[in-house]
């Protein structure tokens, strides 16, 4: 990795570093563009100003990665692919597609990923990145609709949305767990989004500088919907397609219920009054309203519900913890801030 790299040559003097800084930089030009044809990188007269990179963060993709590395060098001047602990040849083919490999030593989740990605970015004359997943259901040949937002400086963050002018054939399950994370995602952003979950996006130096990411496991593109506005940074949907080759290596159900408590923790964390207070509102009237019911029916007949009574009491209990632990975290928030 680069900032392996860095390290060692801190070690050596000036002018060795030097060297050795130069024939690095060489070998990894070798390994990602020695399979190249002339024509590879050329993508006509609306090529982006400045050096385009694509990563591609993937675990067990060698089915698709060969083939999204050839079609992803025609609009870049750099593949690279973070291989996030495959267990099959998925960096193999990669490097023989003519990508630049990094590679993780255990899968660490597609976060951990963007963030290697986001540090060679910064380390090298990286001026866009751009993200696309490995499992073929981007098309490459979108790049050049997520650059030209960048590139005309309208936009620091440009999203390649499903759900934006392309009809695309989604199953039916995928979409409709789509449409809620990214339900879930705008109640807590300031910035609101067609897709908050694609994995299609392209980043401006500004961008690659700005963000790095906490969050571990698979929210990262919610985070980074959340840390937009926060650095100052634009955010812009283009519409792209997208296709589905045969059945997901995770569980939608089980995939969805991790991003979305990745999704909480974001929300609590930004707005933690709302996402404790509200619900501890709630829980406290309800348990008020069932503890005048309890009283009510004892006055009118002399019999004591001790059900109902306990179930006010749980709800009186509840509802205040989750209030003050609301009122805590924003007092703690503000002080913090």
């Amino acid at each position: 990795m680069p900032g392996r790299q860095r390290s060692e040559l801190a070690s050596r003097p000036e002018s060795e570093s030097a060297a050795a800084t130069q024939d690095q930089g060489a070998s990894i030009m070798r390994r990602g563009m020695s399979q190249q044809s002339p024509g590879d990188g050329d993508f006509g007269a609306g090529r982006a100003r400045g050096r385009v990179v694509v990563a591609i963060p993937c675990f067990n993709e060698e089915r698709f990665i060969g083939s999204v590395v050839l079609k992803a060098r025609e609009y870049a001047d750099q593949v690279m692919v973070i291989d996030d602990g495959s267990s099959d040849r998925t960096a193999w083919v990669a490097e023989q597609a003519g990508a630049t490999v990094i590679r993780h030593e255990f899968n660490q989740g597609k976060a951990a990923a963007v963030n290697t990605a986001l540090e060679y970015a910064r380390n090298s004359d990286c001026n866009i990145l751009v993200l696309l997943d490995g499992d073929g259901q981007h098309e490459p040949a979108d790049i050049p609709s997520l650059l030209k937002p960048i590139t005309e400086g309208e936009a620091d963050i440009v999203v390649g949305s499903r759900f934006l002018g392309v009809k695309s054939h989604i199953p039916r399950m995928r979409a409709l767990g789509q449409r809620v994370l990214t339900f879930a995602t705008n109640v807590g952003a300031d910035v609101k989004l067609t897709d908050s979950q694609s994995g299609f996006r392209a980043f401006s130096r500004k961008t690659v500088e700005a963000l790095s990411f906490g969050q571990k496991g698979f929210s990262v593109e919610s985070e980074m919907q959340f840390r937009a506005k926060e650095s100052n940074l634009r955010m812009r949907e283009v519409p792209v397609g997208v296709a589905y080759y045969g059945r997901g290596k995770r569980s939608p159900v089980g995939h969805g219920t991790m991003v979305l408590g990745g999704i909480l923790r974001l929300i609590s964390g930004r707005i933690p009054l709302v996402f404790f207070g509200v619900p501890g509102g709630a829980l406290l009237a309800i348990g008020v309203l069932q503890g005048w019911r309890v009283v009510q029916g004892y006055n009118a007949t002399g019999d004591f519900y001790m059900g109902p009574a306990l179930l006010a009491v749980l709800f009186c209990i509840l509802g205040s913890l989750s209030l003050f632990t609301g009122l805590i975290l924003h007092a703690i928030k503000s002080v913090i801030k």
